[in-house]
């Protein structure tokens, strides 16, 4: 029985091995998909696995003296920024000839050489001297290797000094030997949970078309099948032909995947799902998901092939005792309904936060019903284009769908998850941009701040802030506030509102020129208030909630003389200018200044890359789900050869016919789509609001939603357009003959 299954797979005419190409597309593109989206997870979860050398801690070198007879090293890591990218420097001084190495580098740099990664070295080459290679003395030694980076972008930078420079800087430690643990990435768990969401969404849609895939001319085979059980074989012996046919398409499909995996796979070395590019040796299933996907496959396909012969099984009668489905009852809706009900009236009532189970379960029943209420709508949608059509192909088409919606509906289900979580995602992040953007209306996008105070040192000397504010203050079109520590800060009580206490001094003058963050009483030379919170924020959504910091009924201060300088803010709209600030705050500060607009631009590359695995998802998944739709479309035109045919023969014209086609592909494809994206909004509405952020409100998604959702459609509909053709070839009408 294999090797006639075989036989009629492979030799059964042209029919058959159009059923069968269509199956081994169908399939490869699918299996191509899924080891794609493994390669990236299996790259991302090297390069988070990898052994931190970062993580390296050491002791700190408190009351450190040069020691003849000390060993290892004195190392300050820190990072840098540099036009909205972040740099990793290491300061680093050998005390004895068993200095520990990181990875990448045959030995440390010495006094007055530095090691920069691949990526920096082309960055010192084109950037202006002053604005970054003056920060780092020395000469270039050589470049650090891979073994150090987490991928060809990173920015690294190793310099050599000696063991008093480094000892003096903020920070500083003493290591003996390097960590060996695996490297931490704060947003590891979201990226993680990225990836599986993807898996997730992409099973769904890939098991659809695998099914589906397998499926085609159903009815046909079916006859087949019958036909050979009524001359005497049995139902194990028809489920082995079914079997056997299903599963030969599933394995040259899954090789074919492969193959085709090879040829995409360079392409997705330029792939950022993190900002960053991964090192495009990583970036490979493993040995066991190339087996998994070749195993796992054809045994999904096989399920669906005995499946689909459920009636054959039960009699040789049972492929043309057909009886119509029950068409699908209102109460489909009733969970989509719910789930938006349950999720967003907790969240608008009396503007309280809502209950994270509450919330949980209500997108649970959003994703459950909107598969439910899919047939329903789809049939709806049917009787409603068959009211209203004056067109006999509409008529047609929507009389077939609602004659079987759930069927109609099959072949573009796996879709809609995906974009309903790509619509919410893509509404949230640009509503969440904004609303950073907007902080304060703007005004402290291009103010540069840096921090001076750190544990024991409570600020600047005083003549090092009288050189420093003398420094700054050369600088054409520059604003500066100062930002003092009172001397008398311990003895301040907490204020009775819980607010923090006013620790912080400024000079009225200098504050005049930050208006956004306040006014001095009348007559005051200086005020008092938590001017250092400005300062130390990384969430700016936070800072509308703290302004201003001063006021008419502010603490007055009779002056700022002899309090050490704690911080500082610089106001510049020059871009160049800030990198020159930058490199001649660099010696005070342990960490690198940054503009409030670099601060939320941080912020806002973890949401950007968030939305993109979303719209990478969504866009695998309408690869797939396109695919699906071909494969049924096919599927559909073999079926149904011998009715088309005879329409034909009876007068119809052959873009009648290719109208049915392409509506009974286009209208579940739209309708699924729009459906999942009128969710998705309805979801992101309420998290907007529950935020409550100022001068943010529901944002429409940016243009690669658009593009991604748009082109994918576009991109199913213009390959279903390609396979009309063959509709004109296949009911001819001289093929006009039947079994």
């Amino acid at each position: 029985m294999i090797l006639l299954g075989l036989r009629l797979s492979l030799r059964a005419g042209r029919e058959a091995a159009a059923r069968l190409a269509l199956i081994v597309a169908g399939v490869a593109v699918g299996v191509t998909v899924l080891l794609a989206t493994l390669s990236l997870f299996n790259a991302f979860q090297a390069t988070n696995d990898r052994l931190c050398w970062e993580c390296t801690r050491g002791t700190a070198p408190n009351g450190w003296a040069l020691d003849a007879t000390a060993d290892g090293a004195l190392w300050n890591r820190h990072e840098d920024y540099y036009a909205g990218q972040t740099i990793t420097r290491l300061d680093v001084a050998a005390l004895g000839s068993r200095a520990p190495v990181i990875p990448g580098l045959s030995r440390m740099p010495g006094p007055g050489q530095y090691y920069a990664s691949p990526a920096l070295a082309r960055l010192l080459d084109s950037a202006p001297k002053e604005q970054l290679a003056d920060r780092f003395p020395g000469t270039r030694a050589g470049s650090i290797g891979p073994a150090a980076l987490s991928g060809p972008d990173e920015l690294a930078i190793v310099v050599g000094m000696t063991p008093r420079q480094v000892a003096a800087m903020p920070g500083a430690r003493q290591v003996d030997t390097l960590a060996t643990e695996r490297a931490v990435d704060d947003n590891a768990d979201i990226y993680r949970f990225g990836f599986v969401v993807a898996a997730v969404g992409l099973i769904v849609p890939l098991v659809v078309l695998v099914g589906t895939a397998t499926r085609l001319a159903a009815a046909r085979r079916e006859a087949r099948l019958a036909a050979i059980r009524l001359v005497g074989a049995t139902s194990r012996q028809v489920d082995v032909l079914a079997t056997v046919d299903a599963a030969l398409g599933a394995l040259l499909g899954a090789l074919a995947g492969l193959a085709l995996f090879q040829v995409v796979r360079p392409a997705l070395a330029g792939v950022r799902i993190t900002g960053a590019r991964f090192f495009p040796e990583l970036i490979a299933p493993r040995p066991w998901q190339y087996a998994a996907a070749l195993v796992c496959v054809p045994i999904v396909a096989a399920c669906a092939a005995l499946w689909s012969m459920r009636r054959v099984r039960i009699s040789p009668l049972g492929a043309v005792r057909k009886a119509a489905s029950p068409p699908p009852r209102a109460w489909r809706v009733i969970p989509l309904l719910a789930g938006l009900a349950l999720f967003a009236v907790p969240l608008y009532r009396n503007g309280k936060e809502s209950d994270p189970l509450l919330a949980g379960a209500g997108l649970v029943l959003i994703m459950v019903g909107l598969v439910l209420a899919g047939p329903w709508l789809t049939m709806r949608a049917a009787h409603l284009a068959a009211r209203l059509t004056r067109s006999a192909a509409t008529l047609l088409a929507a009389r077939r769908m609602a004659a079987d919606p759930k069927a109609a509906f099959r072949a573009v289900s796996g879709l809609v998850l995906a974009v309903f979580i790509g619509t919410a995602i893509a509404c949230l992040v640009p509503a969440v941009l904004s609303g950073q953007r907007a902080v304060a209306d703007g005004a402290l996008n291009h103010v540069l701040r840096a921090q001076f105070a750190r544990p024991g040192v409570t600020g600047l000397s005083q003549q090092a802030q009288a050189d420093l504010l003398t420094r700054l203050r050369d600088h054409p079109g520059v604003d500066v506030l100062p930002i003092y520590t009172r001397a008398d800060k311990a003895s301040i009580p907490m204020p009775a509102d819980d607010s923090p206490p006013p620790v912080a001094v400024v000079d009225c003058a200098s504050l005049a020129r930050f208006p956004v963050l306040g006014r001095c009483p009348a007559g005051a030379q200086a005020v008092a208030g938590a001017f250092y919170r400005v300062v130390n924020v990384d969430n700016p959504l936070t800072i509308d909630k703290i302004l201003p910091l001063a006021g008419p009924a502010g603490e007055p201060v009779s002056t700022t003389s002899g309090l050490d300088l704690e911080s500082i803010l610089i106001s510049t709209a020059d871009p160049a200018e800030v990198e020159r600030l930058r490199t001649l705050l660099a010696e005070h500060t342990a960490d690198a200044p940054m503009t409030f607009a670099e601060v939320a631009q941080v912020r806002a590359t973890l949401y950007t890359q968030i939305e993109n695995v979303a719209l990478a998802m969504v866009a695998l998944t309408l690869i797939v789900g396109g695919c699906s739709l071909v494969v049924a479309v096919g599927g559909g035109l073999v079926e149904r050869r011998q009715p088309f045919t005879l329409l034909r023969l009876a007068g119809t014209p052959t873009r009648t016919l290719a109208g049915v086609v392409l509506l009974e592909s286009a209208l579940p494809l739209v309708l699924a789509s729009v459906l999942a994206a009128g969710a998705g909004f309805g979801v992101a509405e309420p998290f907007i609001d529950q935020l409550a952020m100022k001068s943010a409100s529901l944002a429409m998604p940016g243009p690669v939603y658009f593009a991604t959702v748009g082109g994918g459609l576009a991109a199913s509909l213009l390959v279903i357009l390609a396979g009309l053709p063959l509709l004109r070839r296949m009911t001819s009408p001289d093929n006009a003959r039947f079994e």
